[in-house]
């Protein structure tokens, strides 16, 4: 009986230390002053885990198709770009400015299953400036990033580059349309 008076005691005592810490206002939340080792380690061992558990029974389709790439292209450059990189290309101010950084894709994302990737872009991770794309993008679009992100640690920036310039003739043979039309069908006035 003593023995677990003493344990309920103990655990009692830390609880305590660890509210008056979390007050305490000592623990420096700066992003520019990085988390101690055993800390960076929890973070991301918990995380780790935690995608690879929930990715568990996601099946991807197939991931090959040309223009389903391309749509992960244009979705990866509008948005992911900045915080991961690119072949070539280097993260953005606000990329270089998150803690934890953001992981350089084309070298980590052969250490994921797409599933993993998928649960990933879908869902976001907490606490890490990565947002959880599911709110705004289907789950075909999200598999299009994907298929993009699979490409990445085998691309060259000069293959980076080639997709660029496919989206900025594809925006402009849209954006060429759209003034067709307004000529065309011109708005009428009063």
């Amino acid at each position: 009986m003593k023995i677990l008076a003493v344990i309920v005691g103990v655990i009692v005592v830390e609880l305590a230390l660890a509210v008056l810490f979390i007050h305490s206002g000592l623990y420096n939340v700066a992003v520019t002053s990085p988390a101690p080792r055993p800390l960076r380690w929890v973070f991301s061992t918990t995380s780790d885990n935690s995608v690879e558990s929930h990715a568990k029974g996601i099946a991807a389709p197939q991931l090959n198709d040309s223009s389903m790439i391309g749509e992960g292209f244009d979705h990866y450059n509008e948005m992911c770009v900045g915080c991961h990189g690119a072949p070539g290309i280097e993260r953005s101010e606000i990329g270089r400015g998150l803690y934890p950084r953001g992981p350089n894709l084309a070298h980590s994302a052969k250490e994921m299953s797409p599933a993993e990737i998928f649960w990933v872009i879908k869902n976001g991770i907490k606490s890490t400036g990565m947002p959880g794309f599911g709110i705004t993008h289907s789950d075909q679009k999200i598999w299009a990033m994907v298929a993009f992100v699979e490409k990445l640690p085998n691309m060259t920036p000069a293959e980076y580059k080639a997709y660029q310039k496919i989206a900025v003739n594809e925006e402009d043979a849209e954006e060429g349309m759209k003034e067709m039309n307004m000529s065309r069908h011109p708005r009428k006035t009063k």
